[in-house]
């Protein structure tokens, strides 16, 4: 039978019959399986084709998984539940966006003979987002070829690095600006005052903002976040973000624009979450964008809901946008990486609305989201 076709891995499985003896096999090792139930973590062992062929009891604690034989012959995605799973005929491994996934990387070089590991993030099906680090070690057993995989979730670890960065760097240097000026103020004068305050003003919101920012996240991943609903305008909400980030750090030599067609749009939603979702995106893309360029907030309304869109006139490179929305994901380095994945997680879970994005060379890059014009009747917080 011709194997399905693939963006990535290959596609091709094991027949039925040299899977389940494959199965059999490695069950029938006392030692095999002593060993591998007494080991922390998620341990799986893989035929030459990624499926799996045995795994530790860890493997009960998955979505749906009753026994180990549940999972036999899948592969780790679809074990997982990974959202790329099934974007492809020939399942996990074969999508485009398997390319950047740690995952198959490893389980990759270790089928050809070297042990990897790396750090993979993954984003479920049900809507949960995963930061894991995943080992894959090549060994040879009664003739056959396979890979020794086991998962860690280092979410804990990456959160901590992600708040380090924030409060060790981002805050600290917003407080030391706020000092500095205090230390100026001390002994100055009233020409004095009257320069700085606006300048202290900000730094005061940035701070606020800033720790406000990680409270709701933390409230939003922990299915806590508690809505509050209003009715508001969607052009209004614009000019606002316009004022508060014209003159933000990331927009220097930058220009900050609303889009001449923009749309004043009545809706009911959670006002903070829509600015935040949006102030965002033009965060976002101010710091994709070069001196001199314009970036462009756009909103008005598509049939039954609201739109907003933020337009910078760069490309993002390819594995970028395989990887956008996904945590602790960043181009911009080492504990960072919410934004995108937050805009995502509020607004799909929490404000029923939809995110995306399109990006080309010819048209640059655009973001877009949009909201009800009416909040669902009945409509709760439902958990991530």
């Amino acid at each position: 039978m011709q194997a399905a076709p693939t963006k990535f891995a290959p596609a091709q499985r094991a027949d039925q019959d040299r899977l389940q003896a494959d199965a059999a096999r490695f069950r029938q090792d006392q030692f095999a399986v002593e060993l591998l139930a007494a080991a922390p973590g998620l341990y799986l062992i893989l035929n030459e084709h990624r499926q799996i062929v045995f795994a530790n009891e860890a493997v009960l604690s998955l979505p749906g998984v009753t026994s180990v034989d549940d999972v036999i012959g899948l592969r780790p995605g679809e074990a997982l539940h990974c959202v790329h799973a099934d974007a492809e005929p020939g399942g996990c491994g074969t999508s485009e966006f398997c390319q950047e996934c740690g995952a198959a990387r490893a389980i990759l070089t270790s089928l050809s003979g070297r042990r990897d590991v790396r750090e993979c993030r993954l984003m479920l099906k049900n809507g949960d987002a995963l930061d894991l680090q995943v080992s894959a070690r090549p060994f040879h057993f009664a003739g056959g070829v396979y890979s020794l995989f086991s998962v860690l979730d280092i979410a804990s670890e990456k959160r901590r690095r992600v708040l380090e960065r924030i409060f060790f760097h981002d805050i600290l240097n917003t407080a030391g600006g706020m000092m500095g000026l205090a230390e100026l103020l001390r002994d100055g004068t009233p020409e004095d005052f009257a320069e700085y305050k606006e300048i202290i003003y900000m730094l005061s919101h940035t701070l606020v903002d800033e720790i406000k920012a990680q409270q709701i996240l933390a409230a939003a991943e922990a299915g806590e976040l508690s809505l509050d609903l209003t009715r508001f305008n969607s052009l209004h909400l614009v000019y606002e973000l316009l004022g508060a980030y014209a003159q933000h750090e990331v927009a220097q030599g930058r220009n900050l624009a609303v889009a001449a067609d923009a749309e004043a749009v009545s809706f009911v939603s959670d006002k903070t979450l829509v600015r935040r979702v949006v102030g965002n995106m033009v965060k976002n893309a101010l710091e994709a964008s070069h001196p001199g360029q314009t970036v462009t907030i756009r909103c008005r309304g598509v049939d039954d809901a609201v739109e907003f869109s933020v337009h910078n006139p760069n490309e993002m490179p390819r594995s970028v946008q395989l990887q956008i929305f996904q945590r602790s994901f960043s181009t911009k380095g080492a504990g960072r990486g919410l934004g995108t994945y937050s805009m995502k997680l509020l607004s799909e879970h929490y404000l029923h609305g939809q995110v995306g994005f399109t990006s080309s060379a010819e048209a640059g890059t655009t973001f877009y989201v949009r909201y009800p014009r009416e909040f669902p009747a009945q409509a709760g917080a439902p958990s991530p």
